[in-house]
């Protein structure tokens, strides 16, 4: 049952593949285009500040995952840390319910779990390109040529974008993004796949600061088995 979860609602290897367009360059004629698209002035100045705050600049936060599976009525949540830097370079630390990490430089993806001394590895190019999420975060380009994308809700504290895939797609459907209007930070994303399963990723004490490049780097612990993903 928990494998099937992790295949069913796109785990943080869908959600990681999530993460990086909206981090990728991201210019302001661009940022005019969906604003134009969007029909919403207010939409468009908050995604030319989501492309000077989150462009080029590394973060760290941490976060709340919320994993629904719609036909069991199944609901599984996760805690931890998680590191961003360009050009696609992720770390996500898992401490609650179990510990296990999932990290990559842009080019090598691992996948470590301490509990079983195992190591997942593949190509990061791969799983970019290939998978739920996965155009949507490779760059801002492939988010406007892949789905539509309109404001869903406005309050005086935030602002939601409601994405829409343009082709067919059963892991994908929707992704959802919660904005601070103050602070133009990203505090939530969720998809929705075609089935009505949902992951939600909440964030939180979000820190902009240059990144180590060792952040995203990963030895594989002696004696551990090595998994090759296809």
């Amino acid at each position: 049952m928990k494998s099937r979860l992790i295949n069913s609602l796109g785990s943080p290897i869908q959600f990681l593949l999530l993460l990086a367009a909206l981090f990728a360059p991201l210019n302001i004629a661009q940022a005019n285009t969906l604003g134009n698209t969007l029909g919403n002035t207010l939409g468009d100045k908050i995604l030319t500040a989501i492309e000077k705050l989150y462009t080029h600049n590394g973060f760290s936060a941490d976060f709340t995952q919320i994993s629904k599976l719609a036909a069991l009525e199944i609901t599984e949540t996760a805690s931890g840390k998680a590191w961003f830097n360009h050009p696609g370079k992720m770390r996500w630390l898992y401490l609650s319910p179990q510990r296990h990490e999932i990290i990559t430089n842009g080019q090598t993806l691992w996948i470590y779990r301490p509990d079983q001394d195992q190591v997942m590895r593949g190509n990061a190019q791969k799983f970019f390109k290939a998978g739920a999420g996965g155009a949507f975060l490779a760059d801002i380009g492939r988010m406007r040529k892949n789905f539509t994308m309109e404001v869903k809700e406005t309050t005086d504290t935030h602002i939601s974008f409601l994405l829409t895939t343009k082709q067919d797609n059963p892991d994908l459907v929707t992704i959802l993004i919660r904005v601070s209007r103050t602070t133009h930070e990203i505090q939530q994303v969720t998809t929705q796949n075609t089935y009505g399963d949902t992951t939600s990723f909440e964030f939180t004490h979000i820190q902009f600061k240059p990144m180590a490049p060792a952040i995203f780097e990963f030895k594989i612990p002696e004696g551990s088995s090595i998994i090759e993903m296809d």
